[in-house]
């Protein structure tokens, strides 16, 4: 790709700028020569302005005989609130495959939320000189996805809370009959959507006359239980004051109502359906399959009870398809879905992950980040992401800094906001060697899958030489494939080169097949207590509330789904506070979820906030737009 129109070459400046500095002094090029560089046809996109593009499905279909790219996937160590660039490391090692290596390589990210954005994480582009551009638009609106996820789950809410309150004002009869309205002719029928219903209740009758008085209870009343609802409704803003609200306050709701609250939009488990599904039509089946709660009966109750599975679909339509950017080297990404890493999978989605590796082809890379360290985002990313895909991955980075390992070696508390200790800007060897359990646990674990793994030693300015040679020490004697310092951050895709060219040689000569760390066969049980062995737990502890929800869950049928733990990303444990690579405690599991449609049950281990809230110092101070460039200014 070196020889492409498309590679820009990047002139850096030190210190390193703000990372909206850099993105608006590097004018991007105009989509359709990333895509031209993709061997994309006008055809195969739909622009939405100069820089991004929406890329069809229908390219898989075209490409279907075409064999793969590499696969790459980036974790990382056991993070401080600080995080430790694994989104930076993802995008400078792309810019260097492509900029530098002269290798076909496709980028696949997460898009951020908004809520972060305007709070206190700010966005997710990457940073420094290793960020996709235009850096606004992405962490924005980008091309209006979590918006239509917004409006799908929040019809969906709607839905549930008017069904129950018709229910509860109408017979058996009247309900039936305003569910299937006669027309002119004075004939009624079913929707196509009814039949989903019937064949659930095993009648086999396809006219509602036809319909006996027990039957047509069954068809017209879910009976929901108001308690067990789990459909909550979102937006893509951090509002501490939605999280816990009462609806039906107003006067022709008479008296019907019921607490419930908010969750941040990329909590949405239609989030996480578009983040693993695999086609239109796939995407229709597990819309409609999500429950949001059960009748009074037990009996789960679904999308598709409720008539509006199809309608959901159609919200969804445009957002199933990736959408194309760049990075600051010219070289191509592709934007998809940004589920929770806790209580969903916290990775990009499946559809542009195969679309990727078609384009790239044979000896091409597609590198795509896993959220969280690798004990949650890698973990995930292999028993969930990759089943539902049947992709296998080659290689495995984790990203670590001098900075984490520190903390991990028994370093002083790292708060975000507050400077660090001296601790961190002073060589310490034996404090970085003392923190290496905790990679070391990591390589140990990502091996297991049977990929090889680079450790991406993530360089700061205050690193010294000897800190860094103590961390690829312990990563070789961990079993890492290799370990080497990177400075993309400074210095762009030329200061990944190293690692580039690393990955390139572990995937090139990985030997092993994809090893799961649990089969789907076994009970909802031993699946957590699989996870849990891998972060280094004696046992597992489960409080009644857990007991009842697996035993629900394993009678509704749900038991064979792979499970998708919601833990802390700050330690291996329950604990936060418990660094390094703790052993012998029992993981307590609160909770037992499930995101049906999405295709996991989701244990909560401890307290999972769903809806973030702002802090006294919003990002949303330094956030503004140049009115004479029209330049977004602020970002971070």
């Amino acid at each position: 790709m070196s020889s492409s129109k498309t590679v820009r070459k990047l002139q850096v400046e030190s210190p390193v700028p703000a990372d909206i500095v850099i993105a608006n002094s590097v004018a991007p090029l105009h989509i359709d020569d990333i895509a031209k560089d993709l061997n994309l046809s006008p055809t195969h996109y739909d622009l939405y302005g100069k820089y991004k593009a929406k890329v069809l499905l229908s390219v898989l279909d075209e490409l279907e005989g075409s064999k793969d790219g590499y696969y790459v996937v980036v974790g990382g160590i056991t993070p401080t609130p600080l995080g430790e660039g694994k989104s930076t490391t993802t995008v400078g090692l792309c810019q260097a495959l492509g900029a530098f290596l002269d290798k076909k390589v496709v980028t696949c990210l997460r898009q951020p939320s908004q809520g972060p954005t305007f709070g206190i994480k700010g966005g997710a582009a990457g940073g420094g000189y290793s960020q996709v551009i235009p850096m606004d638009e992405f962490n924005l609106h980008l091309t209006g996805d979590i918006h239509a996820i917004t409006a799908a789950n929040n019809l969906l809410a709607a839905a549930i809370d008017t069904r129950i309150f018709h229910e509860s004002t109408q017979s058996d009869k009247a309900l039936f009959n305003r569910l299937c309205p006669p027309n002119k002719e004075g004939k009624r029928s079913f929707s196509d959507i009814m039949f989903r219903r019937l064949k659930k209740l095993n009648i086999a009758k396809t006219k509602p006359e036809d319909l006996t008085p027990e039957e047509v209870t069954k068809f017209a009343r879910l009976d929901i239980d108001p308690d067990s609802i789990t459909w909550r409704r979102v937006m893509d803003v951090n509002d501490r004051f939605l999280r816990k609200i009462s609806i039906g306050q107003g006067p022709d709701e008479k008296g019907m109502v019921r607490e419930t609250g908010f969750d941040i939009s990329v909590a949405s488990e239609i989030m996480a359906v578009l983040a693993l599904t695999t086609s239109l039509a796939d995407m229709r089946e597990r819309l409609g399959k999500m429950v949001v709660g059960n009748s009074k009966a037990g009996d789960p109750v679904t999308a598709d009870d409720l008539g509006v599975g199809g309608a959901l679909t159609v919200l969804m339509k445009d957002a199933i398809n990736p959408t194309l950017m760049q990075t600051l080297e010219g070289t191509p990404v592709l934007v998809h879905a940004g589920p929770f890493a806790n209580i969903a999978h916290g990775n990009s989605s499946i559809v542009a992950d195969k679309i990727a590796l078609k384009l790239v082809g044979p000896g091409g890379f597609v590198v795509t980040e896993a959220g969280f360290g690798a004990d949650i985002g890698a973990e995930k990313f292999m028993n969930i992401k990759c089943r539902y895909s049947g992709l296998t991955p080659q290689c495995a980075v984790i990203v670590a800094t001098i900075r984490a390992l520190k903390m991990h070696g028994g370093g002083p508390q790292v708060v975000a906001g507050r400077p660090l200790d001296h601790a961190y800007l002073n060589e310490n060897v034996s404090l970085v060697e003392a923190g290496c359990v905790n990679l070391a646990r990591h390589i140990a674990n990502t091996k297991a899958y049977g990929v090889n793994v680079v450790v991406a030693v993530n360089k700061f300015a205050t690193d010294t030489e000897a800190e860094m040679n103590a961390v690829k020490s312990a990563a070789l004697a961990a079993g890492a494939y290799d370990a080497v310092i990177c400075s993309h951050h400074a210095h762009g895709g030329k200061g990944a080169v190293d690692l580039g060219i690393a990955v390139q040689k572990a995937c090139e000569n990985v030997t092993k097949p994809l090893n799961f760390l649990y089969p789907l066969d076994v009970g909802i049980k031993d699946k957590i207590e699989a996870i849990a062995k891998s972060y280094g737990a004696s046992g597992v502890e489960y409080s009644e509330q857990a007991e009842k929800q697996i035993e629900m869950y394993s009678r509704q049928g749900f038991s064979n789904l792979p499970i998708c733990m919601a833990k802390t990303q700050y330690s291996f444990s329950h604990d936060a506070a418990a660094k390094g690579a703790p052993s012998g405690f029992k993981l307590p599991i609160r909770d037992v979820r499930a995101s049906i449609g999405a295709g996991f049950i989701y244990p909560l281990v401890g307290t999972m906030s769903t809806m973030p809230g702002l802090p006294t110092r919003p990002c949303f101070y330094d956030i503004d737009l140049d009115t004479a460039t029209g330049k977004v200014i602020g970002l971070s």
